[in-house]
Formats: C-alpha cells, sequence, structure tokens
C-alpha cells in the first residue's frame, strides 16, 4: 500500500510530529503510515484524513488498484 500523506502533510505545512499531536498518535505511528508499513485502524485513516481536509480514500493507494480497473 502507498500512502499520500506526505505529501497532503507538507501541503498543510504540518510536521510529522504536529500531525501525531493531532490525531493523538506517536510521531513513529507517522512515519509508518506515510512509508505503507502500518495500516491503521478506520478511526486513525479518519482521524488523519480530517486533519488534512481530505477524504480518506486520497491518502491510501493499492499496488493492485490499476490492475483491478484493467480487468
Amino acid at each position: 500500500m502507498r500512502t499520500t500523506i506526505k505529501e497532503h502533510r507538507a501541503r498543510m505545512g504540518l510536521t510529522q510530529e504536529q500531525l501525531a499531536d493531532k490525531v493523538g498518535v506517536r510521531r513513529e505511528t507517522i512515519v509508518f503510515l506515510e512509508k505503507g508499513k502500518y495500516n491503521p485502524s478506520l478511526r486513525l485513516a479518519h482521524d488523519v484524513a480530517s486533519v488534512l481536509r481530505v477524504k480518506i480514500d486520497d491518502l491510501f493507494l493499492f499496488d493492485d488498484e490499476g490492475a483491478a480497473h484493467q480487468g
């Protein structure tokens, strides 16, 4: 899974620490989220999307999405 969290976070001018504080997690969680190495709960995904003012679908890209749409 790939994410666009880093791009949206940068657009908002937030550091990883600031985003973590706003959604109530540790900075390391944001690091893992941005690297696609952590699958967030629906609640956390909602909270991150809300802070970044985007839809949840805008944050997460699944590697097989292109194949599913081509088939």
